[in-house]
């Protein structure tokens, strides 16, 4: 599977993610090329060799027609840019629908149109929480302005074009101190760049500066997930995009790697399957043995109808354990039941790779256990116990709800694979 890994040990901004695609070798003049579809004059990029702590990677600006480029104010705003980058302040205020004009009017590839707009709507819906406001009244007094415009759509069209299956991300820096904006001083990092970045895991307090922008945040919340520690992955090629500040403690560069992960097999291990043949133990103690043997360690158990000899009604218990918990099994079968005799018998045990997400829907968060069978998504299973929560409270059928859950996440997969 082609991969992105996003390698955030200084944050991520706008442009930062520019360099970064550029010097993992997506054509510039392509990235032009697809921002002049916009129509949306006033703008140049300048596109520049640099180096942080002797990395060298690609550094880019957006230059504002008739004002100084992005570099132009020497500190932090939240304008999309990283460390120091300074938008100007100068801009028009847009809402949502004015963004959304300026996209879907352009000639930009469908995939991009749709990706650059979940983009600037992750930040109008983290913008309107905080304020408590209809996403319809957000305006983009910053984020709104033509370089960051540049920045988010120069995203996804390089999203396109990199033509990967999915896009991982580290541990996110999101820095320290204090960030100016329309509302004044704002402790790092910004109210909206923690909304968005929800459910990443994240560092503060590595830079004293803003390292993660709301920009940076939507990018990544919009196209990636955390990084899965079974993973591996063999890295094909590497792009730095340089931060505007030279910051002396740690290089302010976002490295991204173009890589192919190794197909997750399924797993298998040397497992026991414990069993006995019951016939003269009163029923009404299985619940209490069950409990017991998953309480000792058990990974399953069941009982089987049977009829032994003379036809006497019985049943089977079967037990499936790993070799460590052989022993505080058999005690409580031997303690617990009336059997005087185990039968034990190793066998291999396979099982897909899982993994747990927590899934936005229209309910709220429900978390899902996703099955893979070399890395293609199997099976998905929302959690039994949220669901029959979420129909008790709407009156929907539990089975219907559960439908909806596994269908927006293999729906999610699918954007992945396709974008």
């Amino acid at each position: 599977m082609k991969i992105a890994y996003y390698d955030c040990f200084s944050g991520i901004s706008g442009d930062m993610n520019l360099g970064a695609m550029i010097d993992l070798g997506i054509d510039s003049k392509l990235i032009i090329d697809g921002l002049r579809k916009l129509n949306l004059p006033g703008w140049r990029l300048d596109i520049s060799k640099d180096q942080r702590h002797g990395i060298t990677g690609t550094r880019v600006t957006v230059i504002i027609d008739g004002g100084t480029d992005n570099n132009g104010h020497g500190n932090i705003d939240i304008h999309g840019n990283n460390s120091a980058s300074g938008h100007g302040n100068d801009h028009p205020r847009r809402n949502l629908s004015d963004i959304n004009e300026i996209i879907e009017s352009s000639s930009l590839d469908s995939k991009v149109r749709d990706l650059a707009i979940k983009i600037f709507t992750q930040i109008a819906q983290a913008e309107a929480k905080i304020h408590d406001k209809p996403l319809s009244e957000i305006h983009f007094h910053e984020v709104g302005a033509i370089d960051s415009i540049i920045d988010i759509v120069g995203a996804a069209i390089c999203f396109n074009e990199l033509d990967v299956e999915r896009v991982y991300v580290s541990e996110i820096e999101l820095g320290g101190g204090m960030v100016r904006c329309e509302h004044g001083l704002l402790p790092v990092p910004a109210p909206a760049t923690a909304s968005i970045i929800n459910g990443f895991p994240v560092h503060v307090g590595a830079v004293d500066f803003e390292a993660t922008t709301p920009t940076g945040a939507a990018i990544i919340a919009a196209i990636a997930e955390p990084m899965t520690e079974e993973l591996s992955f063999v890295i094909n090629r590497t792009g730095y995009g340089i931060g505007h500040t030279n910051n002396p403690s740690r290089p302010n560069v976002l490295r991204v790697f173009l890589a192919d992960t190794k197909p997750q097999k399924q797993e298998s291990h040397k497992t026991l399957l414990m069993e006995c043949n019951i016939d003269d133990m009163n029923p009404e103690i299985s619940e209490y043995l069950s409990d017991k043997l998953f309480t000792a360690g058990a990974d399953d158990v069941w009982f089987t109808p049977m009829i032994m000899k003379k036809g006497r009604p019985a049943f089977t218990l079967s037990v499936i354990c790993e070799e460590e918990r052989k022993e505080a099994v058999s005690e409580v079968i031997f303690c617990e039941s009336t059997t005087i005799g185990l039968r034990v018998i190793p066998f291999m045990k396979e099982t897909l790779h899982r993994e747990f997400e927590e899934v936005q829907t229209r309910f709220g968060k429900v978390m899902v256990k996703k099955s893979y069978y070399c890395s293609r998504l199997v099976s998905a299973k929302p959690e039994a116990a949220r669901c029959a929560e979420i129909a008790r409270k709407t009156g929907i059928p539990m089975k219907h709800v559960i439908q909806e859950v596994t269908a927006l996440v293999f729906e999610k997969n699918d954007h992945f694979r396709e974008a």
